[in-house]
């Protein structure tokens, strides 16, 4: 190789030399005007702004939610009042229902068998008029003094007796209960509290047995029944006149 491309060899390499020394002072330069706080704090101002806009979408969210909560508590709510309105209803119609007879009704209690007695006692002469049948009266002063003590449920031959049970003795003859005539034997059942109920009939002296049946020679007994079934009132009991005041 000649002088004259030795030398050409080398100003070109000067030339590259020059060229790359200048870019990288270029690149400090660039890297020194470059402020690293300035972009850490823009790239932190934008984590906040989107933190914050998170948080923003976060409680919007979480009130919904708390909004939508209540009102299912007020659903639950109101739905339990309702049941409970409507089974306190449900009692106190079956209790009045009861009260009034239109159920059929179990318990523990007596039962009363009246009957005739066709046979006169023996100081009955051939003269005395005897009538040993059981009559109206009877029954009704039974029905009475059951009640009295504190009978809830009462049938007379499986009739149930309420308020508006007529009890009537036609032409001396038979007894009839709401239009059915009834005969000897006469079952009266009641359901209460056995003591009181048989306490009140058979009390010495003073109590039904002895003042009504014994005295007049008639035939009945008293016995306990722990399973008594009374059946409920089946006649018509809607009203067609009275109103309410």
């Amino acid at each position: 190789m000649n002088l004259k491309g030795k030398w050409t060899i080398t100003v070109v390499m000067g030339i590259v030399c020059f060229v790359l020394i200048a870019v990288m002072f270029m690149q400090f330069k660039t890297v020194n005007q470059t402020d690293i706080t300035s972009i850490e704090i823009m790239r932190e101002s934008e984590l906040r702004s989107e933190l914050a806009s998170w948080k923003s979408k976060y409680e919007d969210v979480q009130e919904k939610v708390e909004e939508n909560n209540e009102r299912i508590e007020e659903y639950k709510q109101g739905t339990e009042d309702n049941v409970k309105a409507t089974q306190l209803l449900e009692e106190e119609l079956n209790q009045a229902k009861t009260s009034l007879g239109l159920t059929d009704v179990v318990g523990e209690g007596v039962v009363v068998t009246l009957e005739d007695n066709d046979t006169p006692p023996d100081y009955y002469s051939e003269d005395d008029v005897y009538d040993g049948r059981i009559n109206v009266y009877d029954i009704l002063q039974l029905i009475n003094e059951l009640k009295l003590a504190g009978a809830e449920a009462i049938s007379i031959n499986d009739i149930r007796v309420v308020d508006k049970t007529d009890i009537a003795w036609v032409m001396d003859t038979y007894i009839v209960v709401d239009g059915v005539r009834i005969s000897s034997p006469y079952v009266v059942k009641a359901i209460g509290n056995q003591t009181a109920l048989e306490s009140g009939l058979m009390q010495k002296d003073s109590g039904y047995m002895d003042k009504i049946i014994n005295a007049e020679d008639k035939k009945a007994t008293v016995q306990r029944e722990n399973e008594i079934e009374i059946y409920k009132y089946d006649k018509d009991w809607d009203t067609k006149y009275i109103q309410e005041n």
